[in-house]
């Protein structure tokens, strides 16, 4: 359930557009906050940062938007590797509409608890998808307690290691939202029993079928075809990899020099 074997970065995004629509928005907003460094970007993180002053003075939006933003680029990396890692089985598994409820519900019940529970001062601000990637956390454990049939044995170790190592770093790092990761895992728990209704096992092979129903297998004739000038396969594949190492190069050394 949790190894990687598509192709390419298509392959990727036609199977799991949600999550792939995520990892975008969580980089994308980097980019313009952080490494760019736009007026924009500063004003957007302003109004969307999780503060409970803000959300006690009516800003109720702030349960949501805070799901979308991260302090840095490691922080950002961090999350958007933990969601391609375990986004993709539930995707599949729950459909598109369903996960995506399912992960706004889990950030928005984390960052309730984070505001219920935390600090009122003026100087608590919290963001990160770290409270909706635990609720997934929380569906998974669900699975592994209560919906055996949904899960194998090897992924069900897995995420059993991964999710009691995740909440021991939570309480022994510094600078981490305690109330957002387990009341964001408690709200996965919660909603799974909903949202996993008529869910079938995660199956490799769906994937497949998907990213084959997007591609046109049929032999066209095209004329002009040794007329263009071929892009080299094995770089075409990686090619935004290599313009998002190249922003994080950027990013980097504006942090130097």
């Amino acid at each position: 359930m949790f190894i990687r074997n598509e192709r390419s970065i298509k392959e990727f995004r036609q199977a799991y557009p949600i999550v792939t629509t995520l990892v975008i928005i969580h980089l994308g907003l980097w980019i313009i906050i952080d490494l760019l460094q736009l007026p924009f970007g500063d004003t957007l993180y302003q109004f969307g940062a999780g503060s409970n002053y803000y959300i006690h003075q009516g800003e109720y939006w702030r349960l949501i938007t805070p799901i979308f933003l991260h302090v840095n680029l490691t922080h950002a990396l961090f999350n958007s590797f933990s969601l391609v890692l375990f986004g993709p089985a539930l995707e599949q598994m729950l459909g598109r509409t369903k996960f995506i409820i399912a992960y706004l519900a889990a950030g928005f019940i984390g960052n309730l608890g984070t505001y219920l529970f935390g600090s009122l001062d003026f100087s608590f601000v919290h963001v990160g998808a770290s409270g909706a990637i635990f609720g997934l956390f929380g569906i998974y454990i669900f699975m592994v307690t209560f919906r055996k049939h949904l899960i194998d044995q090897t992924s069900s170790q897995i995420i059993l290691t991964i999710v009691i190592v995740g909440l021991i770093m939570t309480f022994i790092r510094q600078n981490i939202n305690i109330y957002g990761h387990i009341f964001g895992f408690i709200g996965g728990f919660a909603i799974a029993p909903i949202v996993l209704t008529g869910a079938k096992m995660y199956n490799h092979w769906a994937t497949v079928a998907t990213r084959r129903n997007h591609s046109d297998d049929s032999i066209q004739f095209d004329p002009n075809r040794w007329n263009k000038k071929r892009f080299p396969a094995k770089w075409k594949n990686h090619i935004w990899w290599i313009i998002f190492a190249i922003l994080v190069f950027l990013g980097l050394m504006s942090r130097i020099l």
